[in-house]
């Protein structure tokens, strides 16, 4: 190689070195604090139905010191929500729970579900990111185990229901709605099995699809980890609409491929936003949150600003006369 050729190409992964380590720069220490607000409006509530506005929050990633993001998450109660849904991981270090009761003391008394995902159980350990390539088995469980109890008593306080392996029924501005949730399926603890059981118990306790003068119920999964088997029981089992996090949107992305990972076996294409989940000739709308947080020990996103997101469920406009 001639003298002049080796400078170009110095000069060229110069270039690409600078470049590498301005985007690390942006997405450690700017992006991943540019917190938003994402909005969606769903129509799938009887005709005329009163909108319900859902606060859809999901992998805080909570630890103490993080003033920043403790601070936006308070500001989200002005959003007035009436119903928030918490899809896991709220957790990120041993201080978790103090940061969390400091996040959301405000939503005090606005009805709310929650499930878990991995963080809420163990702390977050130093990994080698490569690993997201390879296989999604069950995770080795940490040594580092989180205070679950007390963010569950804390969520009780708000007036929120566990919905980890179980159902809830609520009436929420004249409507009916039914929620299937499940424990973390990235650990292997969700008990899908159990769901039909414990749907049909409910439907029979209610007695809402003998009451044809009432709205028809609608049907929610929640989940933390959106493993294909679960959005297919969830589907199976009647779910309209489903709630998901874990995946971070990639949490690094790359221009026009997108997420380059989803820690599941969810397709990279549905790594954030609202899609349509389809399953045995039935189908769901799928919502995946990005996400507000990340690990301590990975806290960088690139083109995938941490969100909270705005549901809008309002009134099915195709009813019939």
């Amino acid at each position: 190689m001639s003298k002049k050729s080796a400078g170009t190409a110095g000069l060229i992964l110069s270039a690409l070195g600078a470049a590498a380590l301005g985007a690390f720069a942006w997405g450690a220490l700017v992006e991943r604090n540019r917190f938003t607000v994402r909005r969606e409006s769903l129509p799938i509530l009887e005709p005329g139905s009163m909108p319900i506005r859902v606060l859809h929050l999901s992998d805080l990633h909570l630890a103490s010191w993080q003033t920043g993001k403790i601070n936006w998450l308070k500001s989200l109660a002005s959003e007035q929500p009436d119903l928030v849904v918490v899809t896991g991981d709220s957790l990120g270090h041993e201080s978790g729970v103090e940061a969390v009761v400091s996040s959301l003391s405000a939503f005090a008394g606005i009805p709310g579900v929650f499930v878990h995902g991995s963080n809420d159980y163990f702390g977050p350990r130093l990994k080698n990111p490569f690993g997201y390539f390879g296989s999604q088995d069950k995770e080795p469980v940490d040594p580092g185990r989180l205070d679950t109890d007390a963010l569950e008593t804390f969520f009780d306080s708000l007036g929120w229901d566990n919905i980890n392996n179980s159902v809830l029924a609520l009436e929420l501005n004249g409507s009916r709605l039914e929620f299937l949730g499940v424990d973390d399926a990235h650990l292997n603890q969700d008990r899908l099995d159990l769901l039909p059981g414990l749907l049909e118990e409910l439907r029979e306790d209610l007695g809402w699809y003998d009451d044809h003068t009432g709205p028809t119920p609608v049907t929610i999964g929640v989940t933390h980890s959106p493993y294909r088997r679960v959005l297919n029981s969830f589907v199976n089992n009647g779910a309209e609409f489903i709630f998901a996090g874990h995946t971070h949107g990639g949490q690094v992305r790359a221009p026009f491929v997108g997420a380059l990972v989803t820690n599941c076996d969810l397709p990279r294409s549905m790594a954030s936003g609202l899609h349509l989940w389809r399953h045995a000739q039935k189908a769901a709308f799928l919502e995946v949150s990005a996400g507000i947080g990340t690990s301590i020990y990975a806290p960088v996103r690139f083109l995938c600003r941490p969100e909270a997101v705005m549901v809008t469920l309002t009134g099915d406009d195709f009813g019939y006369s």
